[in-house]
C-alpha cells in the first residue's frame, strides 16, 4: 500500500514539474522580448537624442519669414481686408487668392496672433492654428483614413488592440476637430478631393462632426461613454476657415464661396521685389550691390524667388572670400539656374505709325504693357492677325483646360467701329501683329487694336507715352475689363504718362496714381487725346 502511494506522489510530481516545464516554455518569448525590447528603446532613444543635436544653420527663408503684418511687402490693401473679417467680434471663413510666394501662408498664420489680441475677438490665447496642404492630403473613400474629417479606426482594422478586441470602434479625430477654438488653414485648398470638400461644407455648416460605423450599438455596455458621446453628439469642429490658393475664383466651387469672404493678394511689383531682396541680402550680413539688387527685379517675380537667388549669391560670394553680392554674382545665379526674364514694356518716342501701347494682366496677376501692330497697304480686304496663341492650354490641379483666343474677334470689332467713323477696309490689306507671342484674351485690347489700326489708316502716330485698356463693341463704345489697377501700375511701371481707362472702371482710388487717368466712354475722346495731327483718311487705293 505504501508503495503504491509513493508511485502516485512520484507521478504526480513528475506532471508537475512537467506543466511548469511547459507553461515556463511558454512564457519564453515574452520573457525574452522585454529585455530585448528595452534594450531597443533604450538605444533608439539614444539615437534620438543625437539627432535632435545635429543642427544646420538656418535657412534665409526661415530667417525672412515674416513674423508681423508690416514685414508682409506689397499686399497692404489685402492684409487690411484680412484683418477688416478676421480680427473683429465675428471672425468669418476667408479664401485668399494669390500668386505663389507673395505672402498668403505668412498672413494667415500672423492674423491669428493678431485677433487674440482684440479684446471682442471669440480666439482664446490657446487658440491654435491647424495648417495642413490640399495637394498632399492623405484620402481613402473607404473612410478608413480621413486626417481633414476624422474617421473610425473600426475592430476589423489592424492595430486596433485591445479595444479591437472587444469589438469596439475608435472614433479619430481629424484636423477640422484639432482645430477647434481657432484656425483651420488649408493651402491649395482648390485641389481638395470633391468628397473632401463635400464633407468640409458640412463641417463649416454643422460646427461638428459626425462619425458613423456599423459596429457601434449604443446598446453595447463594453463601449465607453466617451465613445458613445461622440457617437451622438460628434467632435467639436467650431474653427474659422483660412484658405489659399492659386486658382481664380472661377475654379473654386461656388458652394465654398458662398461661405467665405474673398480677399485678393496681388502680384509682387519691381518695387517690392527690389525692397524683399534688399531685406534678405541685409539678413546674410553681407553688403550688396544696387545694380545686383535692381538686376533681381528682371528675373523674380515672387519673394521665394528672391530669397533663393539671394541666399545663392551670398554663398558663391562667401566661398571666394568676398563680403559683397556683385551684379556678376547675380549673373550667374540667372544663367546657373535658367532663369528666365520677365516679359516687361518699356514705352519709346521712337514708337511709329500703326504702333499703340495696350495693357493686360498675367496668369499670376501681374500687369504688363502689350505692344500691339497695325499696318495697312493697298489690297483687297484681307486681314491677317498675327503673334497670338489662338489657344492656350492649362492646368489646374488635375482639371485641364482650353482657352481660346478672341483677340481676332477684337480686330473684326475694331474694324467695324472704323468703318462708323468712315474709314473702310475693302480696298485695303490689314496686317495686326501682337509681338511676344505672349496669350491674348483680346477684349480687353480692343481699344488698343482701334487705336493702332486707326493710326495705320491716318498715317499718324499714337501718342507713345500713353497707354489704353478696354473692350470696344462695334460701334466704337467703350465697354469695362478686369485688372485694372493692375495695368495702371505696370503702365506707370515702363513710363507712360497716360492710361486710358474705360469711363466704367472710374474709381477714385486712381486719382493717387502717378499718370494722367483719363476715362472713356467712346473712341472718338481715345482719338482726341492720344492723336495730336491727323492727317486725311486713306479711303482711296494709291497709284
Amino acid at each position: 500500500m505504501e508503495i503504491i502511494l509513493l508511485v502516485l506522489v512520484i507521478v504526480q510530481i513528475i506532471f508537475t514539474v512537467a506543466a511548469l516545464m511547459f507553461f515556463w516554455d511558454g512564457d519564453k518569448p515574452n520573457r525574452t522580448f522585454r529585455p530585448t525590447c528595452e534594450f531597443d528603446c533604450k538605444n533608439e532613444s539614444a539615437k534620438l537624442e543625437a539627432m535632435r543635436k545635429i543642427s544646420l544653420t538656418r535657412p534665409l527663408s526661415e530667417k525672412t519669414r515674416p513674423e508681423k503684418m508690416s514685414e508682409i511687402i506689397g499686399q497692404e490693401n489685402g492684409i487690411k481686408a484680412l484683418r477688416a473679417v478676421f480680427c473683429g467680434k465675428n471672425p468669418q471663413h476667408v479664401i485668399i487668392y494669390g500668386p505663389a510666394g507673395v505672402g498668403k501662408t505668412a498672413a494667415a498664420r500672423i492674423v491669428l496672433e493678431e485677433a487674440k489680441k482684440n479684446p471682442m475677438s471669440p480666439f482664446k490665447d490657446n487658440a491654435k492654428f491647424v495648417e495642413i496642404d490640399a495637394t498632399t492630403l492623405r484620402f481613402d473613400e473607404r473612410s478608413i483614413a480621413d486626417p481633414l474629417i476624422g474617421s473610425v479606426h473600426d475592430p476589423i482594422y489592424q492595430g486596433a488592440g485591445a479595444y479591437g478586441q472587444a469589438g469596439i470602434p475608435q472614433p479619430k479625430e481629424g484636423a477640422v476637430t484639432k482645430a477647434h477654438g481657432g484656425v483651420l488653414f488649408i493651402d491649395e485648398i482648390g485641389e481638395l478631393n470633391p468628397v473632401q470638400m463635400n464633407k468640409l461644407l458640412k463641417v463649416l455648416e454643422d460646427r461638428k462632426v459626425h462619425l458613423e460605423s456599423a459596429y457601434y450599438s449604443s446598446d453595447n455596455k463594453m463601449i465607453p461613454e466617451y465613445i458613445h458621446d461622440i457617437f451622438k453628439n460628434g467632435f467639436p469642429a467650431d474653427f474659422r476657415l483660412i484658405g489659399a490658393t492659386t486658382r481664380s475664383p472661377e475654379d473654386i466651387p461656388e458652394a465654398l464661396r458662398s461661405r467665405c469672404c474673398e480677399i485678393f493678394f496681388d502680384g509682387l511689383k519691381s518695387e517690392h521685389i527690389k525692397k524683399i531682396a534688399v531685406n534678405a541680402a541685409k539678413s546674410t550680413g553681407m553688403d550688396y550691390e544696387k545694380e545686383a539688387v535692381d538686376r533681381i527685379t528682371d528675373f523674380s517675380k515672387n519673394g521665394r524667388d528672391t530669397v533663393n537667388i539671394i541666399q545663392t549669391a551670398a554663398s558663391l560670394a562667401i566661398l571666394e572670400n568676398r563680403e559683397k553680392i556683385t551684379l556678376e554674382d547675380i549673373n550667374w545665379v540667372m544663367k546657373s539656374g535658367r532663369y528666365q526674364p520677365i516679359p516687361k514694356g518699356e514705352t519709346s518716342d521712337s514708337d511709329h505709325v500703326g504702333m499703340v501701347n495696350g495693357l493686360g494682366v498675367t496668369p499670376d496677376g501681374r500687369g504688363m504693357l502689350l505692344k500691339i501692330e497695325a499696318a495697312v497697304y493697298d489690297g483687297t480686304g484681307n486681314v491677317e492677325v498675327t503673334g497670338i496663341i489662338e489657344e492656350e492650354e492649362f492646368k489646374n490641379g488635375s482639371v485641364t483646360r482650353k482657352r481660346r483666343s478672341t483677340a481676332s474677334a477684337s480686330v473684326k470689332n475694331a474694324l467695324s467701329a472704323l468703318k462708323n467713323l468712315g474709314i473702310n477696309k475693302d480696298k485695303f490689306d490689314i496686317h495686326v501683329n501682337f509681338p511676344g507671342g505672349m496669350p491674348v484674351d483680346g477684349p480687353s485690347a480692343g481699344c488698343a487694336i482701334f487705336s493702332a489700326l486707326f493710326s495705320a489708316f491716318k498715317n499718324e502716330q499714337c501718342d507713345p507715352r500713353c497707354a489704353m485698356t478696354g473692350e470696344i463693341d462695334i460701334f466704337g463704345n467703350v465697354l469695362p475689363v478686369g485688372g485694372v489697377e493692375a495695368k495702371i501700375d505696370a503702365a506707370i511701371e515702363a513710363g507712360v504718362k497716360t492710361v486710358f481707362v474705360p469711363a466704367a472702371n472710374a474709381d477714385t482710388m486712381f486719382d493717387e496714381k502717378d499718370a494722367d487717368i483719363v476715362y472713356v466712354d467712346n473712341v472718338e475722346k481715345i482719338i482726341d487725346r492720344a492723336f495730336k495731327n491727323v492727317n486725311t483718311i486713306r479711303t482711296e487705293k494709291t497709284a
